[in-house]
């Protein structure tokens, strides 16, 4: 599957339903999500710990980009755990906060 032809609708619902299948809803209270969001952030960052800025942007060509993708998948994953948790329509957000950076941040 790729972004062009899966809708955020589409990951949430698969999201919460492996988490329902699990019967997980009961530890994916906002803070244990919030938590994981942030744990698993640091996990990707520790992938870039000890290379250089040319490094970072050709990190495709190494063997850490699997690993990456995985942390990336983490993250996203709890995301969307977290807006089902609290009911968030996650594009609706994205947008607002966009407009919002649009206005803070003119084109130059």
């Amino acid at each position: 599957m790729k972004d062009s032809s899966v809708t955020l609708s589409e990951l949430k619902g698969r999201v919460k339903k492996f988490v329902g299948d699990r019967n997980w809803e009961q530890y994916h209270s906002p803070k244990n999500l919030a938590m994981s969001i942030s744990i698993e952030a640091a996990e990707l960052m520790e992938e870039f710990q000890w290379i250089d800025i040319h490094e970072s942007r050709n990190i495709k060509d190494t063997g850490d980009f699997d690993n990456i993708k995985e942390e990336i998948a983490d993250i996203m994953i709890y995301c969307l755990s977290f807006s089902n948790s609290l009911d968030i329509d996650v594009a609706d957000a994205i947008i607002k906060k966009i407009e919002k950076n649009e206005k803070r941040f003119p084109k130059p």
